[in-house]
């Protein structure tokens, strides 16, 4: 509720030196407490925005990739997504993503929302899309380092692979509530 009464802000005391790890950086800041004045530390995780994108062809399949993730040192089924570029806008990345990862170009694509991945660590977005009428017109570009194989899927066949467990990717599993609550009304 935007009438509702906010916290005081915090204060930002000190940042510290970044570990740049190229696709990341980490740094510790100091902040105050507003109330008492407490000093703080705090870790940030600087990433650039990131974007994922639901594609559903022209015959109604999602288009699904499955990706070794060392995170969780196995495999996972998600949609296509990344990294927004340096002055690239979102959408274009999303489209980027999809083609490089996939090999599939959308008919044309809609914004669901965003999310903060982890606001209490991290200040950047995640942009969600949805793409219609895709097409696949190659084999996809994959990034080194990559080693995605594609996977289709009816479109109701999506809420079972996330309640048992087959799509455990909690921004992927945002993009498709996303997308149900835009499907039902309730998204705007």
């Amino acid at each position: 509720m935007s009438g509702s009464p906010r916290p005081p802000p915090w204060k930002l005391l000190r940042s510290g030196p970044a570990l740049d790890f190229h696709v990341l950086k980490i740094r510790e800041d100091l902040v105050a407490d507003p109330r008492d004045g407490s000093e703080h530390a705090r870790v940030v995780i600087d990433s650039p925005d990131w974007v994922n994108i639901i594609p559903v062809t022209a015959e109604g399949k999602v288009v699904l990739i499955r990706q070794f993730r060392s995170g969780i040192w196995s495999d996972t089924l998600e949609i296509p997504g990344g990294m927004v570029e340096s002055g690239e806008e979102p959408i274009d990345a999303a489209k980027r993503e999809l083609e490089e990862e996939t090999g599939y170009r959308p008919g044309q694509v809609e914004l669901l929302g965003f999310v903060h991945p982890n606001p209490a660590i991290q200040p950047n977005r995640c942009y969600s899309y949805l793409a219609v009428g895709c097409e696949k017109v190659h084999q996809g570009k994959q990034d080194a380092g990559e080693d995605i194989l594609i996977e289709l899927f009816e479109r109701a066949e999506i809420p079972h692979l996330i309640l048992t467990g087959e799509i455990t990717h909690a921004l992927v599993v945002c993009a498709f509530h996303l997308e149900a609550l835009r499907a039902t009304g309730r998204g705007g």
